[in-house]
């Protein structure tokens, strides 16, 4: 008798082994990128997982005179290396560079905190949190940095900067502050003053602040604490959002709901609207949800948590919400599964030649979760002259060739800004760099 109770014992436990390794296993694609990018992406049926995907390129950094692989017509140069996970620049006025040298606050002690620490650390973002802001600065115009100065220490993970009515704008994780800015300072030392609270902590740490285009308030975006609010809905309040801030008043309101992860936000030169790069769901599947590019108006709610993509359902999310799928929001353009978009800027303020003329360049820093991997690149979208993105368009390879034949990361791109040249800026958090990107046959710029 015992021995048919251990029999049985036994096939349960190899049944239940079974199952958690069915349910754990790696969701391949079976789908390209390419076919779930665009106005019309290809969104399949969900593969729901009891356990991620995870498929980490781990961090390696680059080695000696090894850098990106630009489009044909462009070269690639370092414009300054030697930095501490820099994330997030701004250029100001009379051209110095700001970066913001940063990282993840520190995680909780959860069994779910440990392994996302763990990951992080593979992927290269396990490093502690520099909390500041380096200005540099390129003297002779031969687009490399000759001139760089601690610009700002203290704060608490930082991301987003702007300058606005002569007060520069700095996004912590927990708090929009601000302290007074006089042209050409190299270093500011006043006690920064807090504008408006931001909730901290959980997950999408990162906060972006932009100048509205009304001219009186500021953008400021707003990530989820978790993937489809399974620790709770009170812990999203003011969360998977972009503020509309008045600064003097200090005042704040939901301008566009929705929104898992808006990271990268800028004004479209040819509409004068808002867009917004957006980071979406994991555990459907490596072929969805794409994460997206998209213009935001006030009122917009893009769905997240209940709905993807103009209305598909996510069953995951308890207590439903029926009333919302009619309003959620489609997003105009699709960049695929995963490819962690944060970085944004449009043409104009990056000139690299005709074809580049009108669209958003956009920095993917790449997929944790996805086989076989996706991102790990600046890609640009091409849009009409009505400001649009041109119809039935893929998005355009920049600069690639930041994983090695190993599939390891040498590179991950994030923030993408314009020099006063018009050259692009790309911020490298894993290889410590920036990035100049210009026209094969450019000049270097002149002071």
């Amino acid at each position: 008798m015992r021995k048919h109770i251990l029999i049985v014992l036994g096939l349960i436990i190899l049944v239940g082994v079974g199952i958690f390794v069915w349910l754990g296993w790696p969701d391949k694609a079976r789908l390209s990128v390419e076919e779930v990018t665009g106005q019309r992406p290809n969104i399949t049926a969900p593969r729901s997982q009891v356990i991620p995907t995870v498929k980490v390129a781990d961090a390696i950094g680059w080695p000696a005179n090894a850098k990106p692989t630009p489009a044909a017509g462009l070269k690639v140069e370092r414009f300054a290396d030697n930095l501490d996970h820099p994330r997030w620049m701004y250029r100001l006025p009379n051209g110095d560079i700001l970066v913001a040298e940063t990282n993840s606050p520190p995680r909780g002690r959860s069994f779910v905190d440990r392994v996302m620490r763990y990951l992080m650390g593979r992927a290269g973002a396990g490093v502690p949190s520099a909390n500041r802001i380096t200005l540099l600065r390129d003297q002779n115009g031969d687009g490399k940095v000759d001139f760089r100065s601690v610009f700002m220490t203290g704060l608490n993970s930082p991301f987003g900067m702007t300058l606005f009515d002569g007060q520069l704008y700095i996004a912590n994780t927990d708090a929009l502050v601000r302290v007074p800015y006089e042209e050409g300072a190299t270093k500011i030392t006043a006690k920064p003053e807090v504008v408006v609270k931001l909730p901290g902590g959980e997950n999408h740490w990162a906060r972006n602040v932009i100048p509205a285009e009304d001219g009186r308030t500021l953008y400021v975006s707003v990530g989820s604490a978790s993937n489809i609010a399974e620790k709770g809905l009170d812990l999203e309040r003011r969360r998977a959002v972009i503020l509309q801030v008045w600064p003097k008043e200090k005042t704040s309101r939901v301008y566009a709901a929705g929104l898992r992860n808006a990271n990268g936000m800028a004004i479209n030169p040819q509409s004068n609207q808002l867009w917004t790069v957006v980071n979406e769901r994991d555990m459907l599947g490596s072929d969805i949800v794409p994460d997206y590019l998209t213009a935001v108006e006030l009122g917009d709610h893009f769905g997240w948590p209940w709905y993807y993509w103009g209305g598909y359902p996510d069953k995951r999310v308890e207590p439903g919400n029926p009333q919302l799928q009619q309003y959620s929001k489609r997003p105009d353009y699709a960049l695929g599964p995963h490819v962690a978009a944060l970085g944004l800027t449009f043409a104009g303020d990056v000139k690299l030649g005709e074809r580049f003329n009108y669209g958003a360049f956009i920095g993917e820093h790449g997929s944790w979760n996805r086989v076989p991997p996706s991102g790990y690149k600046v890609v640009f979208v091409p849009f009409t002259d009505k400001g649009w993105p041109v119809p039935g368009t893929k998005p355009v390879d920049v600069l690639t060739g930041f994983l090695d034949a190993k599939g390891k990361a040498m590179g991950r791109p994030v923030g993408v800004i314009g020099d006063r040249s018009g050259a692009m800026l790309v911020a490298d958090d894993v290889g410590n760099v920036i990035w100049r990107v210009t026209p094969a046959q450019q000049q270097p710029a002149t002071q």
